[in-house]
């Protein structure tokens, strides 16, 4: 059977895109007292790449990153591409349930048997909002780095520019975008559990660099 496309949807299709309603993000997560955004960032990309190749979504295990990657700084911080590169060159990243989360240093125990996801290489995205936009409908939710300092405010609507800085001091997942809202706003997924937030997203405004989402933009390929 043929199915006709509405012109109506069709154009809704490009002013409003949630990879949620297309199964390729995992539950909210909580990263805790320990500063491992990076980590869940660089997860929680992998995890949705992994599924638009392989149609199985997996819940990986940031903690693995945590502890392993030694150009980074665990709880202390680090970068979502450094995480990237440690998973491909050990190999694959570790289930959730197989390196549960501890929100603490830890000893590098990864377990090969426990590997759920794998990826070949990440790509760094443009810092052109427009070229973001048309990209996340038609590759995957991306990784993000912002200015998060004054993001313990935030309980719901859309963050404007003015609100926030550009000094990167947290990554989050970019998971879509609505254009029909007043601004258009960008829809970030936080991991700061699901009591926070609009139940741990936030709206930025777009296409205006606010909290210099488009500043260090990446995704992972299989």
């Amino acid at each position: 059977m043929v199915q006709c496309w509405n012109l109506l949807v069709v154009l809704m299709l490009h002013l409003l895109f949630d990879w949620r309603r297309e199964g390729a993000v995992t539950p909210v997560k909580n990263q805790g007292q320990c500063g491992s955004c990076w980590a869940f960032s660089a997860t929680e990309n992998i995890e949705s790449v992994f599924y638009l190749a392989k149609k199985s979504l997996p819940v990986l295990g940031p903690q693995q990153i945590v502890d392993c990657d030694r150009k980074c700084y665990g709880c202390s911080g680090g970068w979502p591409y450094l995480a990237y590169e440690y998973i491909i060159g050990y190999g694959g990243q570790d289930s959730e349930s197989s390196y549960p989360y501890t929100a603490r240093d830890g000893s590098c125990r990864p377990n090969k048997n426990g590997i759920a996801a794998t990826i070949s290489r990440y790509n760094q995205i443009s810092h052109n909002e427009n070229i973001i936009q048309s990209q996340l409908a038609t590759v995957a939710p991306f990784s993000i780095c912002v200015d998060a300092s004054k993001w313990y405010l935030y309980q719901g609507g859309i963050l404007s520019a003015n609100q926030c800085g550009t000094g990167l001091d947290h990554c989050v997942q970019l998971v879509g975008y609505d254009t029909t809202s007043s601004p258009a706003a960008w829809l970030v997924r936080n991991s700061w559990g699901t009591g926070w937030g609009e139940s741990g997203f936030i709206r930025l405004q777009m296409f205006h660099g606010t909290c210099g989402m488009n500043t260090a933009v990446t995704s992972a390929v299989v």
